[in-house]
């Protein structure tokens, strides 16, 4: 009899004709195109760099490119959409040119960027203030009708890292989420991804509380995200910096798929490939005994 009692969630979301198929779980490479990036950032902000990694990326099993213009590391700003789109576009047009089978999600909280990115060739938003930043981000959504990833922050990047707290911080997402997802809805939205926002305002034990317990957000029957690629709860833990915490996020994100992870969004393609291959194996076993 099968152990793994999960609720099942919802197996397909459509991206302006393609198919994302979630029956099994999926790899969202990072491409960040921003000077400051926590781990990467300038690496990739000319066209030759970004499609060379873009596209070592896609050969190493990436289903999804996650384009970012904006860092959003802790203490970073809030930028305007024109200093964004100005910084994203060129880049974004070169990708869709050169890889046009390829999904790309644009990771912003501007409504202006995300709807010239869609005007563009990308295919779903990425938002890590789910739509907080932005008033006119769920209209938008809703008028553009492509899936939306939608994470859980505590106050803004400039301010997340400085002192959390929570009362109980899994019921504190969990509400949030449930209040977003009924406001999506409402709006018209339905293909919804959730992120339950590790590192964004959270300390490293308020990220290994949601580690613990990312299967109870099944309860929302949408596809779950899990982003923890070289982040500090991995590094602080280690007492490593972002440059050496490739190991770790491997474990972590093999934690997180074996709490029920759809999606992992990650800048090291090979690795998380492989450790959905080792889960995916050891929940064909579970499922024989």
């Amino acid at each position: 009899m099968a152990k793994d009692t999960f609720f099942c969630p919802k197996k397909t979301l459509c991206c302006r004709g393609k198919i994302i198929n979630l029956s099994s779980p999926l790899v969202m490479g990072i491409l960040n195109i921003t000077p400051d990036s926590f781990f990467d950032g300038g690496k990739y902000a000319d066209l030759s760099s970004m499609l060379s990694h873009a596209e070592q990326m896609l050969t190493e099993g990436a289903q999804i490119i996650d384009v970012g213009a904006a860092s959003t590391r802790p203490g970073a700003d809030l930028i305007i959409p024109e200093e964004e789109t100005g910084r994203l576009l060129p880049g974004l047009k070169a990708l869709v040119k050169e890889f046009p089978e390829t999904i790309f999600s644009v990771d912003t909280y501007n409504a202006l960027t995300a709807e010239a990115a869609i005007e563009h060739g990308a295919h779903m938003i990425n938002d890590i203030s789910a739509g907080a930043f932005d008033k006119n981000m769920f209209s938008t959504i809703a008028r553009l009708q492509v899936p939306y990833i939608i994470m859980h922050i505590k106050g803004t990047p400039l301010t997340m890292q400085k002192n959390p707290r929570y009362d109980d911080v899994l019921r504190e997402v969990v509400c949030y989420f449930a209040d977003k997802i009924f406001d999506l809805n409402r709006a018209g939205v339905h293909d919804i991804i959730i992120d339950p926002g590790f590192g964004f305002g959270k300390t490293v034990e308020h990220n290994y509380e949601l580690l613990h317990n990312l299967d109870f957000f099944k309860i929302f029957d949408v596809p779950v995200l899990a982003g923890v690629s070289r982040k500090s709860m991995i590094n602080k833990v280690l007492n490593v910096g972002a440059s050496d915490a490739l190991n770790g996020t491997t474990v972590v994100n093999t934690m997180a798929l074996l709490r029920g992870a759809d999606i992992l969004r990650v800048h090291d393609v090979k690795e998380a490939v492989e450790a959905i291959k080792i889960t995916q194996m050891v929940r064909r076993q579970n499922q024989m005994d």
